[in-house]
């Protein structure tokens, strides 16, 4: 798969969708946590696709994980343009090909960017190559994908979404039949804007800069989505929405497609 202008090696095009994507974004520290104690006591830590840097580990007080050294790897130059400057550097390579010799590292992870690898095998591959103990993922299984009440006024956007993300069975086909699912709740107010995060807060996917910052949405049509908003919009004003889905407005957390998959040691 050839990349795009700004370097980005997956289907999507972040040089375009994705300059406001850290605005958006933001790593949730409910999820974070998951991530942090699945990567256990690493210190020499990979983030492969690491985008704005989302979900890595930095030592902050409360994490369990004291993080000496963490290697981030990210094709796209917008966004590393966007990583804090609390944060390493991002190397430019993508997961197919890690500029790492074996063993390299005691963990590593990779947060919403599996399904956007031109060749799934080869990177998770790489991945256990370089690692010495944990391989960490945080993927959607696409068999849940289109469950989600959003279903009803975007199908052709949940649809791309569920081709995209890979199948779990070839997480376990490349990490070995001992990997760990677990499926992620995902907070009422979560932090970190990808679709089902507003799953009680419907109104922010009539907003564009929330959408764009999913990259689904790239995938369709612009009037196609733009009816998608309408319909939405429409049945938020005459109250349709709440009295199909208004119960999700207090729901505290919400189980869909997020899971986390470990992989605890080299095969």
């Amino acid at each position: 798969m050839p990349r795009h202008a700004d370097g980005s090696a997956g289907d999507a095009d972040y040089g375009r969708i994705g300059r406001r994507y850290a605005d958006y974004r933001q790593p949730d520290p409910r999820i974070a946590a998951l991530i942090h104690d699945s990567l256990g006591d690493a210190r020499a830590i990979l983030n492969v696709g690491a985008g704005a840097g989302s979900y890595e580990p930095t030592g902050r007080r409360g994490i369990r994980l004291q993080a000496d050294r963490v290697t981030a790897v990210e094709p796209s130059a917008s966004m590393r343009a966007q990583r804090p400057a609390s944060l390493s550097i991002a190397i430019n390579a993508v997961a197919e090909r890690l500029p790492f010799r074996d063993k390299s590292f005691d963990a590593s992870m990779a947060t919403f960017t599996i399904h956007q690898w031109s060749d799934l095998q080869s990177g998770l591959a790489e991945m256990r190559r370089v690692t010495r103990g944990p391989v960490v993922l945080l993927t959607c299984d696409p068999a849940e994908v289109q469950s989600f009440w959003l279903n009803e006024y975007a199908p052709e956007v949940l649809a791309a979404e569920a081709r995209r993300y890979p199948p779990m069975t070839a997480l376990h086909q490349a990490l070995g039949a001992d990997i760990r699912i677990v499926p992620v709740p995902i907070p009422i107010d979560c932090r970190d804007g990808f679709n089902e995060a507003y799953y009680a807060r419907p109104e922010m996917l009539l907003v564009a800069g929330a959408r764009l910052a999913c990259s689904a949405w790239s995938f369709v049509e612009a009037d196609v989505a733009q009816a998608s908003v309408d319909r939405l919009r429409a049945e938020l004003r005459d109250g349709r929405w709440d009295r199909r889905y208004g119960q999700l407005r207090t729901q505290p957390e919400y189980r869909g497609s997020l899971h986390l998959v470990v992989s605890d040691g080299a095969r």
